[in-house]
């Protein structure tokens, strides 16, 4: 089933044309990874997706159904969370209380006070978190500011995660750990996992497909092996060979 897909969508900032017809699926059940220089459109697409960024062209559907231009709440109640770059983590309440806005607020919206905390203590669980559930968030080191981000949306239940390089500053043992968690997501909670990611040998490692964007546009698309190998890719990330 394709799950969550965009149609030419383009965006300009004034004269910056962040993204040009820029065209993607995400079937479920999928790890799908995009990926490109700084400064290629990755981050726009997801604040296009489910931020409330109104796209100057095309249109983003989920499970076939227009979600273009719906409010970021709107968004997250149907089935789409995601995590940021810098983390927005509400500083001055505990990472416990973070957690638990994720369970209030998300799709099905239904958790009581009581349930939401049983959820949040859970999935704190899941990365180490519940030691420092009392912690305010301002406070946390940013690599846990990072993991409460990525516990903060799984309490939103979403179907597809959307991931803006979780794995930032994470030392070689984190990362394979990190890996292990969103292998985790899909194969044992059915989350599809739609990930932006910089250290390359992670996103090459655990995504079904990879999709490049260079300067707002898709340069290309398909597995790890065939993205690897792509003059364009290699061209996009090491620059071309100078014509003689």
């Amino acid at each position: 089933m394709r799950l969550l897909e965009g149609e030419a969508v383009t965006k300009y900032f004034g004269g910056i044309t962040a993204l040009r017809n820029v065209s993607f699926h995400i079937d479920e059940g999928e790890i799908v990874g995009l990926i490109g220089p700084n400064g290629a459109g990755k981050t726009t697409l997801f604040n296009v997706i489910c931020c409330g960024y109104h796209p100057d062209g095309g249109v983003i559907k989920f499970k076939g159904e227009k979600i273009t231009g719906l409010k970021p709440h709107q968004i997250c109640r149907k089935g789409i969370a995601r995590t940021f770059q810098i983390p927005r983590s509400f500083a001055n309440m505990s990472v416990l209380e973070n957690v638990m806005v994720g369970a209030l607020f998300g799709k099905d919206n239904q958790e009581d006070l009581k349930g939401a905390r049983e959820k949040a203590i859970r999935l704190m669980g899941l990365t180490g978190l519940i030691e420092k559930a009392n912690t305010p968030a301002g406070s946390l080191t940013s690599i846990d500011a990072r993991r409460l981000e990525l516990v903060r949306a799984l309490a939103a239940k979403p179907e597809i995660l959307l991931l803006d390089e979780v794995m930032a500053g994470l030392n070689p043992s984190e990362v394979a750990e990190a890996m292990a968690l969103i292998q985790s997501l899909r194969n044992k909670m059915g989350i599809t996992i739609f990930m932006v990611e910089h250290i390359m040998k992670s996103v090459m490692g655990i995504s079904d497909r990879i999709t490049v964007l260079e300067n707002g546009q898709k340069i290309a698309e398909g597995t790890p092996k065939e993205i690897s190998e792509d003059p364009k890719v290699i061209g996009a990330y090491l620059g071309e060979a100078e014509e003689t």
